[in-house]
């Protein structure tokens, strides 16, 4: 098992007062086909917050923007490694499964929910986030959408991050269009957009239904090549179209 590089800076450096970043995209990537599936070290900064180096920056910034303004961003989750996923990918299908007796395909219609198949994680890139607000006082789980809604301890924060977000670089991921198939709402998840926008682009060229089918782990027998087209086509190309 490959282990990622973790490189602490102190925050100190990514709190210089600037003008917000003007969408720039990284105009020669060369990501590998490891490293867009979360296979490979990459170098990831700042302790707790675990990104690729502009986008630690950026989200170092619009961290102390929100706090001038009464917000206290908490980093929820952000890289995953491949691994991780996997694990991730188990265990809820061994628990819907064996648990919950659920058939197979039932379980893994599941699962995309929420959840992506290993090696198709955004979450891999080092470039996405799941942020909360830490100020409000909340029991229970912290990532569910209607505690970002009206009335929710979070809907204040969402609004900030409409407003905010994106002069950061950081675009919400899986938007509330009703049109929109593919993973459920998520007002928590943002993307570094100059990074990822690339990463996808490298990614969509690369062989995914092959590439998935050639992976081994609990369920992915199940995986027929509709259903894996299907995937691609909704929950990894679906999303916020600025983001593509």
């Amino acid at each position: 098992m490959k282990r990622r590089t973790f490189i602490k800076k102190t925050a100190a450096s990514g709190l210089a007062c600037t003008f917000p970043p003007v969408l720039t995209l990284n105009s020669d990537p060369d990501y590998s086909i490891l490293e867009l599936m979360g296979k490979a070290e990459i170098a990831l900064y700042g302790e707790g917050i675990n990104l690729r180096e502009e986008a630690y920056e950026a989200f170092v910034k619009m961290k102390k923007a929100a706090y001038s303004d009464g917000f206290d961003i908490k980093m929820v989750s952000s890289f995953r490694d491949f691994y991780r996923q996997e694990g991730i990918w188990e265990r809820k299908y061994l628990r819907y499964t064996e648990d919950d007796e659920m058939q197979p395909l039932d379980a893994i219609d599941k699962i995309i929910e929420y959840s992506t198949i290993p090696g198709t994680s955004r979450h891999h890139w080092g470039t996405d986030i799941d942020i909360i607000d830490g100020f409000p006082k909340i029991t229970g789980d912290v990532l569910v959408p209607e505690k970002f809604e009206e009335g929710g301890p979070f809907m204040k924060f969402k609004a900030w991050l409409d407003e905010n977000s994106e002069s950061f670089g950081f675009y919400l991921v899986y938007t509330d269009e009703p049109k929109r198939r593919g993973f459920k709402y998520e007002p928590w998840h943002y993307s570094y957009a100059p990074i990822s926008i690339p990463m996808l682009t490298a990614f969509r060229k690369k062989n995914i239904l092959k590439l998935l089918q050639n992976e081994d782990f609990v369920g992915c027998e199940h995986f027929t090549t509709g259903f894996l087209k299907t995937y691609i086509q909704n929950n990894i190309l679906d999303i916020n179209q600025n983001l593509l």
